[in-house]
Order: structure tokens, then C-alpha cells, then sequence
């Protein structure tokens, strides 16, 4: 008989099990994820949000520098830094809407390819009032920032879609 005692034998998975189990998972989670969450709505939402921030600022800016340079009347212009290739057109102190009223004030692109890209924004009604901003891709009628020129008796103003749904 052998009087050599037995080895208890070690219980576990292989290098090789685990490394298959964890490529399925990801497989998986790679196929399921997309369907439970929309990443795109939520740059949307965020890139108008950006967007209602960047014109509400340059509104403002843009009355401050008119007032401090006294060009409070029905049409004018301002720059900010005395650079003629920076000039906003403006409309009782606050920008129009026009390519180099608020939409150059607030640093949009006013031009859309046919295809469209994600970085881009719809303007609608370039030169006339209401002016609506809808980033690309957005769903019709939701996610947009609209801009109201300013007349004689009320200052321009910016507002955000009461719909932010992207």
C-alpha cells in the first residue's frame, strides 16, 4: 500500500475561462448598452444649454459695450476690442439678427453642410426676429434657443425651449 497522503486538488477557473467569460460580458454589454442609454440626447441638451449661455452673455456684453460707448440708437455697431474685423451690428444697444449681430457675438457657425455634423447648429430665419437655434440632429421643435430682437420700447432677449427633450 501507499502511505503517501493525497493531495487535496485545487478548485478554480483557468486563465483561459475567465479571460472568455469576461469577453462575453463585454460583447454583451457592448450590444445592451446603447439601447438603455441615449449619450446623444444628453450632448444635445448640453451643447444648448451652452449655447442659450454663450447668447445670453453676449447680449449682455454687447448692451454693456454700447452703453459705455453712448450707441444706444435703432441701428449701430460695437467691438468689444476697437478691432474692425470684430464689429457686432447692433439694434438699440443689443446685437441684431443678423450673421454679425448675435450669432457672431455668441461665436456660432452660421453654415450648415448638406450632411450635416454633430458640431453644427440650424439657424433658422437668419435676419429675421424671432431667430431659433436647434442643434444638429435635434428632434423638430424641441432643444432650441430662441433670440428676440430688440424694438424701441423692450431690450432683446434669450430663451431657452421650455422642451429641452433632445
Amino acid at each position: 500500500m501507499n502511505n503517501r497522503k493525497l493531495q487535496p486538488r485545487q478548485a478554480g477557473f483557468t486563465l483561459v475561462e475567465l479571460i472568455v467569460v469576461i469577453l462575453i460580458l463585454g460583447i454583451l454589454s457592448a450590444l445592451a448598452l446603447p439601447k438603455f442609454i441615449n449619450m446623444g440626447s444628453d450632448a444635445r441638451l448640453a451643447k444648448i444649454n451652452a449655447i442659450y449661455g454663450s447668447m445670453r452673455a453676449a447680449n449682455q456684453m454687447t448692451y454693456a459695450a454700447s452703453l459705455v460707448r453712448n450707441n444706444l440708437g435703432a441701428t449701430g455697431s460695437v467691438s468689444y476690442d476697437g478691432n474692425a474685423a470684430h464689429t457686432i451690428t447692433t439694434i438699440y444697444g443689443y446685437p441684431d439678427v443678423s450673421a454679425t449681430g448675435i450669432v457672431f457675438a455668441a461665436g456660432l457657425d452660421p453654415t450648415v453642410s448638406a450632411t450635416g455634423n454633430a458640431d453644427q447648429v440650424t439657424i433658422s430665419a437668419m435676419g429675421t426676429s424671432p431667430q431659433t437655434i436647434t442643434p444638429y440632429g435635434a428632434p423638430s421643435g424641441t432643444c432650441t434657443v430662441t433670440y428676440t430682437q430688440a424694438t424701441a420700447t423692450t431690450g432683446a432677449t434669450v430663451t431657452l425651449s421650455s422642451n429641452p427633450v433632445c
